[in-house]
């Protein structure tokens, strides 16, 4: 089947309905392979699939192959296991973007750092996570939505590691540290002041997994925490929530769920480091 003759009189719809269940007959597939498969030109293959991949109906892999993306993958299995960080974590960070306007990151402890991916406002795609993409932990709202639910020996090594000052703003005093980690643990919100980057401000809400565990946080960063803090808290509390409960396989119990800081003109202060 070659050339245009194995186009004639099908439908865009027969034609992605083709490409979509060349993946009943394996997991993985070259764009020649579901060319093959669907009965389609390559260029006509490989247009629809990058469609497709947009949509994120199909994932392409980092050698260059086709797979089902998350979609299919929960509409095929009623019992599916519940996604990924990896697979949802650069959906979120698109949205936060999208309806904040403002940096979004994501990240996990590992050790005494934060491996993070993020996504800027415009058309870059969303980072993947690099063994040089990390920061430290305790200048950042990240770092500190993470280490307010980490274990007590994780904060005391991250103490006695040192508090280096990054700029004039940053907290060093393992007292005023502490402290912090007890309100974003309190209010499910971690806030920074250009302690990390002078007039970049952040705010952080964790990301909890299966049985209740801290599996993640996200941060958004703005410049003015008076005018942005409640705008900014509303939607990563939304992300948070959702995210943790699509981590958990469904609804998370009610004091594990993190939820937003309270309401009113007063709240912007308690959140503050001390």
């Amino acid at each position: 089947m070659a050339g245009n003759s194995t186009e004639a009189g099908r439908s865009v719809t027969s034609k992605i309905t083709a490409i979509l269940m060349t993946f009943t007959e394996g997991s993985e597939h070259s764009l020649t392979e579901i060319a093959r498969l669907a009965g389609l030109p390559i260029s006509t293959a490989h247009r629809l699939t990058s469609e497709l991949a947009s949509w994120r109906l199909l994932e392409r892999t980092e050698d260059g192959y086709y797979r089902a993306g998350l979609p299919l993958r929960v509409i095929g299995a009623a019992d599916a296991a519940p996604p990924s960080l990896q697979e949802r974590a650069p959906c979120v960070l698109e949205d936060l973007v999208i309806s904040t306007g403002s940096r979004a990151r994501l990240g996990v402890l590992e050790e005494l750092e934060v491996a993070y991916i993020e996504k800027v406002p415009g058309l870059r795609p969303v980072t993947a996570f690099s063994p040089a993409a990390t920061l430290p932990a305790h200048p950042t709202a990240l770092g500190r939505a993470l280490l307010a639910f980490a274990p007590a020996s994780t904060v005391e090594l991250t103490i006695l590691r040192g508090l280096r000052p990054y700029t004039a703003h940053t907290v060093t005093s393992p007292d005023r540290f502490r402290r912090a980690l007890a309100v974003a643990r309190l209010t499910r919100v971690a806030v920074t002041r250009w302690e990390l980057e002078l007039g970049v401000c952040g705010v952080a809400m964790p990301v909890f997994g299966p049985g209740g565990d801290i599996a993640a946080a996200i941060e958004l960063s703005v410049r003015d925490l008076g005018q942005k803090l409640q705008p900014i808290v509303a939607a990563l509390s939304i992300a948070a929530r959702s995210l943790s409960r699509e981590l958990s396989g469904g609804a998370l119990p009610a004091d594990q769920a993190p939820g937003p800081a309270p309401a009113g003109s007063a709240a912007p202060r308690p959140l503050l480091p001390a």
